[in-house]
C-alpha cells in the first residue's frame, strides 16, 4: 500500500463519508479487512441499500451499484488514498488511511438527547450535590460524603461505559451493518 503523506482533514473525511454508498463500501472493506472483488463489494453494498441479503440481490440492483462504484465512488476514494482500486483487475483494497475514517459522529435519533448534554447535566447535578453537602443540607447530610462520592463516581462510570458501547457500534467497519450516518447530502 502506498504512502499518502499527511492525514486527511475533517473536510476530506466528511466529503468522502457524506455519500451513503461510499460509507457502505468502506464499511464492507474494513469489515473484511482484505482485498475484495468489485463484484463482491457491489453485491454487499446492494444488499445493505435494498435491505436484503447478498443472495437476494437482483442482477439489476447489483449492476446499478456496481456501475456507480466503478465509475464514481471507488475512483474518488482511491484518489483520496482511502483505498486502492484496480479497475482493470476489478479489485478493491483498503489502505491504512481507511482507519482515519473512524470519525466519531454523534448520531442522535429524534427521541434521544446528545451525549454531551447528558454529561453536562450529570456534571451540573454533581456540582449541585457537592454544594448541598458542603452546606450540610438535610436530608443529604445524613449520608456520609464518601457515599455521595461513590454515587457520583458510579454514575459517571456507568454512563461512560454505555457511551463507549454505543460509540463502538457507530464505527465504520464494525458490526454486520454499516452505521446509518445522517449528515450532509448524498452526492
Amino acid at each position: 500500500m502506498g504512502d499518502y503523506g499527511e492525514t486527511l482533514t475533517k473536510g476530506e473525511v466528511f466529503d468522502v463519508l457524506r455519500n451513503q454508498r461510499r460509507r457502505y463500501a468502506l464499511h464492507a472493506l474494513k469489515r473484511e479487512g482484505r482485498t475484495m472483488s468489485l463484484g463482491d463489494l457491489a453485491q454487499q453494498v446492494a444488499a445493505w441499500e435494498y435491505e436484503t441479503t447478498p443472495e437476494a440481490v437482483t442482477p439489476a440492483q447489483r449492476k446499478r451499484v456496481y456501475t456507480t462504484l466503478q465509475q464514481t465512488h471507488l475512483p474518488r476514494m482511491d484518489r483520496a488514498g482511502i483505498l486502492e482500486f484496480d479497475d482493470e483487475e476489478g479489485v478493491v483494497e483498503p489502505t491504512d488511511r481507511a482507519d482515519e475514517m473512524n470519525v466519531y459522529l454523534e448520531i442522535v435519533p429524534g427521541d434521544e438527547i446528545p451525549w454531551r448534554e447528558l454529561y453536562l447535566s450529570l456534571g451540573a447535578i454533581s456540582c449541585a450535590l457537592v454544594a448541598v453537602l458542603w452546606g450540610e443540607v438535610a436530608p443529604f447530610a445524613r449520608l456520609p460524603t464518601l457515599t455521595w462520592t461513590a454515587v457520583i463516581a458510579v454514575t459517571f462510570t456507568a454512563t461512560a461505559a454505555v457511551h463507549v458501547f454505543y460509540e463502538r457500534r457507530m464505527r465504520i467497519g464494525e458490526g454486520e451493518r454499516p452505521p446509518e450516518l445522517r449528515y450532509g447530502t448524498d452526492e
